[in-house]
């Protein structure tokens, strides 16, 4: 009769094989390619109608022009006093958007900018916009075609901007898609829609239009212009659209790129937290320094996130505090382009605003939100995508086979490392860090960017 003590080191030997077999089992769960939700790609977003809908598929130019009396309205609201109160002393951007910065970029849109609208007007209306009808929705786009293409393969590529951008992020990079150049056998055809609810593009009239359906949305857009096949590239929530689309559609990407690719699947996340607890183990030591520890990553959540808490749950509150509201718009828009530029930004007393942009650049994405009143319908998408129904669908663990590329720019928020990223895409064929740039990488540094994507679509098309 065996001891007590053989008796209990087998009993622990059972207890630990059978663990380890649950464990084992439980990750190859995790590890196993998701199903692909089953979504109506003709679902209907527009408001009720008293007769049956019948889809509008004419694709028409699109007149962004203002009219000239909201410009005037708008030097009114401008011209009223702003009784800000004081920042504390020594403080920059850490407690937000400082009040003195603020007063110059007031003074700067009412005095100068608006002074010159017809100028920036022209500088907006430069590429040929259009609109069209899809799923009951009125979706704006900007359509370029190629230039000195001659020798050149085109490709079409869907580019998709995020929150608190607009189509405005990419108007230094389109010119170096669309023009032919001797360092890249490429050229695209770019097609640069206004995300559903932003911009010129209709929000939705019912709940349930999140990340997934605006993929539908956007995947049907590109359909009604005749391309089948094309790429991706998207940072924000024109990453998670984009690769969304990619894990829906398959037979329609020939590649995604991303600026800000991530892993939200449940191995996923485990992988994120212990690549946060243990980064030896995840993270190449030559870029150790983009991905920060769990304290880090969790002050940052403190200290950055509590927009999107305001957003996923309440936002037609924030909306309407908001609209026609210019100055408060600049303030909760522009403090967006301090931080996640740089969040070294924050102890400067002018936000670094003017270290990557430029008054102008800034005002002119400003002023897509202003008239266009889209601030409410832009921010309800993170209500419709950060609830339980979506999460449910669980797109993440949905592998996509097409070639990813994946950018780090050093200041983004956050960097998912290359072994949390391996499970979702199954074909990652380029991953790059640049000790320079931020959330904004088409409006910070489109060159880099750009080179980033034609090396990426070369390893893809070779």
């Amino acid at each position: 009769m065996p001891s007590a003590g053989v008796t209990a080191v087998r009993i622990l030997i059972g207890v630990l094989t059978a663990v380890v077999a649950v464990s084992i089992k439980n990750y190859r769960d995790l590890s196993a390619p998701g199903k692909r939700p089953d979504l109506d790609n003709n679902e209907y977003w527009g408001p009720k109608l008293k007769e049956p809908y019948k889809e509008n598929k004419a694709v028409l130019p699109y007149d962004i022009s203002v009219a000239p009396g909201l410009i005037a309205d708008l030097k009114t609201q401008l011209d009223r006093p702003l009784n800000l109160q004081e920042p504390l002393e020594g403080i920059g951007f850490e407690y937000g958007f400082n009040s003195q910065e603020l007063q110059k970029v007031v003074k700067y849109w009412r005095k100068s900018y608006l002074n010159k609208w017809n100028e920036r007007e022209a500088y907006l209306k430069q590429f040929d916009h259009f609109q069209t009808e899809v799923q009951g929705l009125k979706i704006h786009f900007i359509h370029a075609k190629p230039s000195k293409a001659e020798g050149k393969k085109v490709l079409p590529l869907l580019l998709l901007h995020g929150w608190p951008g607009s189509v405005r992020e990419f108007y230094d990079i389109i010119p170096l898609l669309t023009t032919g150049n001797d360092n890249s056998d490429y050229v695209f055809e770019v097609i640069a829609p206004s995300l559903p609810g932003y911009g010129w593009s209709q929000g939705a009239s019912r709940t349930g239009l999140g990340a997934a359906q605006a993929s539908v949305v956007l995947r049907n857009l590109m359909l009604r212009l005749g391309f089948n096949k094309f790429l991706i590239q998207g940072g924000d929530w024109g990453s998670i659209i984009g690769s969304n689309l990619a894990s829906l559609f398959p037979e329609n990407v020939l590649g995604y790129h991303s600026n800000m690719c991530g892993n939200n699947s449940p191995l996923g996340n485990i992988r994120l937290l212990l690549s946060s607890i243990v980064p030896s183990f995840y993270i190449d030591s030559q870029h150790a320094h983009f991905y920060k520890g769990v304290g880090h990553v969790f002050r940052s959540i403190m200290e950055e996130m509590g927009y999107a808490h305001i957003q996923a749950t309440k936002p037609d509150t924030i909306g309407s505090a908001l609209a026609q509201n210019p100055v408060g718009l600049a303030a909760y828009i522009l403090e967006k382009f301090s931080t996640w530029t740089n969040e070294e930004y924050k102890t400067l007393k002018d936000g670094g605003l003017t270290k990557r942009f430029t008054y102008d650049q800034l005002l002119d994405n400003i002023m897509v939100y202003y008239v266009t009143n889209s601030i409410t319908t832009s921010v309800r998408l993170y209500a419709e995508t950060m609830n339980p129904t979506q999460m449910g669908l669980n797109i993440d663990s949905v592998h996509i086979h097409a070639p990813v590329g994946c950018a780090h720019f050093l200041h983004e928020l956050m960097h998912v490392p290359d072994s949390v990223l391996a499970n979702k895409f199954q074909n990652r064929i380029q991953t790059t860090h640049y000790n320079e740039g931020g959330h904004f990488p088409a409006f910070e540094v489109p060159q880099q960017l750009y080179d980033d994507f034609v090396t990426f679509v070369k390893k893809a098309f070779a």
